[in-house]
């Protein structure tokens, strides 16, 4: 019985990969780094792919249906496998794996709870002073209004996720629409 559990497969786990990649390719839409700006670094990306993962948990996190919280973990769990698996391919050894990996999951849980009461209260400004802080490290952009627009971006995108059916999310499909280049 105790065996069985181990060795059983975890809820929703392909669709998980599915979706988390998913939000890692509308992470990676190449308009946030050129209308935008973002930073094309290691943490800028990484804090993109916080904001769109944050968006799509804290929707499957809502949902009425049961199951949203098992989706929601697994795309949770394919996440930071795929961290984990990116800095070993990095180079990071074994001992400071986990290290590095808890930071980035304290990095994200704070940053998607600050969205997520941004997003809560309505509060385009909110959201727009933690990208700030996050994504830009506080510092000026071109153009200035980058954080504003990217929280008007969140925004759109919540709705956008919030109206995909659930039994779409289930089969490990969403939609993140691209941003337009202008």
């Amino acid at each position: 019985m105790v065996l069985a559990r181990l060795f059983r497969r975890k809820p929703f786990l392909r669709e998980g990969y599915e979706l988390y990649t998913a939000a890692v390719t509308a992470a990676r839409d190449p308009a946030l780094y050129t209308v935008l700006a973002a930073p094309d670094t290691l943490e800028g990306r990484f804090d993109l792919i916080c904001l769109h993962v944050g968006l799509l948990i804290r929707r499957l996190r809502l949902d009425a249906d049961p199951a949203g919280k098992d989706l929601a973990q697994a795309v949770f769990d394919a996440m930071f496998n795929d961290m984990d698996l990116n800095l070993r391919e990095m180079g990071v050894g074994d001992m400071g794996i986990g290290k590095r990996v808890k930071r980035m999951w304290e990095a994200f849980h704070g940053r998607a709870k600050a969205y997520e009461e941004a997003l809560e209260a309505g509060d385009e400004a909110a959201l727009a002073d933690a990208l700030l802080r996050n994504l830009w490290g506080g510092h000026e952009m071109d153009p200035p209004d980058a954080p504003a627009r990217l929280a008007a971006r969140a925004f759109a995108l919540s709705a956008v996720l919030a109206g995909q059916g659930m039994a779409a999310l289930k089969a490990g499909q969403v939609d993140f629409p691209v941003m337009e280049q202008a």
